[in-house]
């Protein structure tokens, strides 16, 4: 049996703006959470570069890149680390 449905596509932008919005600062599991909240464990993220990442490879891709600013207690993200292309 095959599913025809189609998955939903996010800009890894969407959960950027979505960590700035939150004031939060996070952990890579209190991220995870928020993202399968939000999106939905089906959801498959894009960016400029890459594209069919679960919430996981997500997180891993924005970390490697340089996106994530250090806290004392996890991470944050800054509107200056989100590209406008």
């Amino acid at each position: 049996m095959s599913n025809d449905r189609q998955e939903n596509q996010v800009h890894g932008h969407d959960v950027m703006h979505m960590m700035v919005a939150s004031g939060k600062t996070y952990t890579k599991e209190m991220l995870r959470g928020e993202i399968l909240e939000r999106f939905g464990e089906q959801t498959r993220f894009y960016t400029c570069s890459a594209s069919n990442m679960t919430a996981d490879e997500l997180i891993l891709f924005l970390e490697g890149k340089g996106k994530f600013d250090s806290q004392e207690d996890g991470f944050t993200t800054s509107p200056s680390s989100i590209c406008d292309h």
